[in-house]
């Protein structure tokens, strides 16, 4: 997200944090699956559209449409997204998000069901752009893994799906004053920071306190020894390497429910060959009224909704691609995918995040699911999920 770290969630395991290192890829309209590639589809094939709302559909395009238009200097994630190919521009995809909600609202005043879960309208409506995935670079990282399960994950990826993870907010408590359970803060920006733009710390972080210090010399009590910034929450060691890898905490604080957000990091990279506890980034937090996805700085973030919120590789897609995933759900009794396909399942969701683990990777897909207290609830709420999707870039039709 927005370079939040997030858990990815394979529908088999509780938490991978995958290690992604890129390599060339190949943007063209023909299919080739030595590398990610994207081809016009004149006969999308999936199953019937369920398992997210409308409402929050309109939600997330709105507000990734606002952002892209507020902020056309982002030159990362605010441009049509070169290696989709010549199908796509920054003005169809603005059309595309604005029509979602067009199609939603105008369903709502007709009191229709509607019509972004019919399959025949969005065929008649929507352009189709497949998605093939780098696989070269998914085996490449699978080799070189010491996690087995990541490696059989990368290793099995189909040539024609992608590889799809879940993530979710973890909810934790918390309190608002330190204890000897609850004995690590989320610490808002160091005090020499109030007031600086992220592009005035960078000019001036030679001396500011973000870059001193690394994560295990926070927690070993730098920052509150010299009184250096102020702690918003108080949480676990375990929860806070969690919040810090996730990038948003759900708290549960004092009865009330607080949602906590990475602002800035202390410039040190995400290292993807070793465990939480021992990476050395560390993120400062401000606490927010949502779960948020991407943004250049906190004030301008993107307001997500789970089950149709992406993230991916914004710096070579663009923001607000509106995606289309197809998959076999599993069968609840048997834990495995149904393979002769009878029970295929499509749902629509916008590309509006991002994380560490996206950059240049062309061969994932990351869904947010919600909100849970663990592993166990998550995975009771989206088991029915596989770990691979047949996945379509949509484009509203143009009407030349």
């Amino acid at each position: 997200m927005k370079n939040l770290l997030r858990i990815l969630c394979s529908s088999a395991y509780a938490a991978i944090a995958i290690a992604f290192v890129t390599s060339v890829f190949i943007a063209s309209s023909v299919k080739v699956f030595a590398a990610a590639s994207f081809e016009v589809d004149h006969q999308p094939d999936f199953g019937q559209l369920k398992g997210f709302k409308g409402s929050e559909l309109c939600i997330v395009a709105d507000n990734t449409q606002q952002y892209i238009v507020q902020n056309p200097d982002d030159e990362k994630a605010v441009h049509h997204g070169a290696v989709i190919g010549n199908n796509v521009s920054l003005e169809r995809v603005n059309e595309t998000l604005a029509f979602l909600c067009e199609t939603y609202r105008s369903d709502v005043r007709a009191g229709r069901p509607s019509r972004l879960h019919d399959n025949a309208f969005v065929k008649a409506n929507f352009d189709f752009v497949r998605w093939y995935p780098d696989k070269p670079t998914a085996t490449k990282i699978a080799s070189s893994s010491t996690n087995e399960v990541k490696s059989r994950l990368l290793n099995n990826i189909p040539e024609r799906q992608l590889f799809l993870t879940k993530y979710y907010a973890k909810l934790l408590d918390g309190s608002s004053v330190q204890t000897a359970t609850f004995d690590q803060a989320l610490y808002q920006l160091p005090f020499d920071e109030k007031g600086l733009s992220k592009q005035a710390a960078e000019l001036k972080k030679e001396q500011l306190t973000r870059y001193k210090y690394t994560r295990q010399e926070v927690i070993k009590g730098a920052l509150l020894a010299g009184k250096l910034a102020k702690p918003l929450v108080w949480m676990t060691e375990e929860a806070l390497h969690d919040v810090l890898l996730q990038g948003t905490g759900v708290l549960q604080v004092d009865g009330n429910t607080r949602y906590f957000n990475v602002h800035r990091n202390n410039g040190i990279a995400y290292d993807y060959h070793i465990g939480k506890r021992e990476q050395a980034r560390y993120w400062y937090f401000a606490e927010v009224p949502s779960i948020l996805g991407y943004g250049q700085d906190l004030p301008n973030k993107i307001a997500i909704k789970p089950q149709v919120s992406l993230a991916g590789n914004v710096r070579q897609l663009g923001l607000g691609k509106l995606m289309l995933l197809n998959y076999k759900v599993r069968d609840n009794t048997t834990q495995s995918v149904n393979s002769e396909g009878t029970n295929s399942e499509a749902r629509l969701a916008i590309l509006a995040d991002e994380g560490g683990a996206f950059d240049n990777n062309l061969f994932q897909l990351d869904l947010l699911a919600g909100s849970y207290r663990g592993w166990q609830d998550y995975y009771a709420a989206n088991k029915h999920l596989p770990d691979y999707a047949d996945v379509w870039i949509l484009l509203k039709k143009t009407n030349k």
